[in-house]
């Protein structure tokens, strides 16, 4: 109830930001802080609160690569953000988060470029009412908003790790989640029934795979730590914002209740506002493995914390993956 008022009221949290802070302000306070020469990646940058990520760390001087599926609004949005600031550097590379090959198309393009690599902010996602599957015969919504991001993250982990030792400021990935993780439970949790559901519900399998870009955060944050790298890895929850997803919902309950939760939706830079803290505040600096919603540490479910489960989803996906791209010879 506690954190349902502070929602609903804006109030600030630790880090001094809350519901109701948009994205240009949690970034104003540290861009004289902020590096000249960061360059980031945002995947569903062409819309919603991945275009205002990109427009605000624009703003700010990062350089942006606009991964896009779609290139007519990679372009426009290129367009928006070069009308409000015209020195900005935003290159527009295509890929398809369902497909396997389209990512690793896109890493071999974005190496080619010889960037370094600063920030990674996994962005995209998809809402399916109906089930459909990849080209790689995958579950549409999980193939998108968890392998793709998973391959996307495992191929530019390197590159990554190099730029922080090369320059020495710390890589920071972000994960963007939701807080409907929370509605899967244990029981109903099977790798398996992700990737070729017997029984198709897409809220729940949105809601899945956003369970697993928090567990991927988890697993991958550890692992680092071994390392040493100085790269780091959290998870978002945007909150609850007026944007296409939220749309594609508005099938299932009435337009007087839409009408009604409407008003509790953030907007579209209030939405960005947590991952544009977490990939440039210094406040964030050396925080790897959380979960943040309104630009503060947060909780999220068990489940999402169970370090058993995240490394055994993190091994069954990384075997996949080898599966799909190297398959045995016949």
């Amino acid at each position: 109830m506690k954190e349902t008022l502070r929602y609903l009221a804006g109030i600030a949290g630790p880090s001094g930001y809350g519901s109701n802070s948009t994205a240009e302000r949690v970034t104003e306070d540290c861009c004289c802080q902020i590096d000249p020469h960061l360059t980031a990646i945002v995947t569903g940058a062409t819309s919603g609160i991945g275009a205002e990520t990109a427009r605000v760390l624009a703003k700010r001087g990062v350089r942006v690569i606009v991964a896009a599926r779609n290139m007519k609004k990679a372009f426009e949005v290129k367009g928006c953000i070069l009308k409000e600031s015209p020195n900005a550097d935003i290159i527009i590379l295509e890929i398809d988060l369902s497909s396997f090959a389209s990512v690793r198309r896109f890493c071999s393009e974005f190496f080619s470029l010889g960037f370094p690599l600063n920030i990674l902010i996994n962005n995209a996602g998809v809402f399916s009412q109906k089930m459909e599957f990849s080209e790689d015969k995958i579950e549409m919504t999980f193939a998108t908003n968890y392998l793709g991001h998973f391959l996307l993250t495992d191929m530019l982990l390197e590159k990554m790790v190099e730029t922080a030792e090369k320059t020495g400021i710390q890589g920071r990935i972000i994960n963007v989640s939701s807080i409907i993780h929370s509605w899967i439970k244990r029981e109903t949790f099977s790798f398996n029934q992700m990737l070729n559901p017997n029984n198709y519900n897409g809220t729940r399998a949105y809601a899945q795979s956003k369970l697993a870009t928090i567990m991927h955060a988890k697993e991958l944050a550890r692992q680092l730590k071994t390392r040493k790298a100085r790269v780091t890895i959290n998870a978002v929850h945007p909150g609850i914002v007026k944007t296409g997803i939220i749309r594609a919902h508005k099938g299932f309950i009435t337009d007087s209740l839409y009408f009604l939760a409407s008003k509790l939706l953030k907007s579209t830079s209030q939405g960005a506002a947590t991952t544009c803290y977490v990939a440039l505040s210094p406040q964030a600096e050396g925080i790897s493995g959380a979960y943040f919603a309104d630009c503060n540490q947060s909780c999220c479910s068990a489940l999402a914390n169970d370090e058993s489960e995240s490394r055994n989803l993190w091994k069954r996906t990384r075997a996949l993956i080898c599966r799909r791209l190297h398959p045995p010879a016949p």
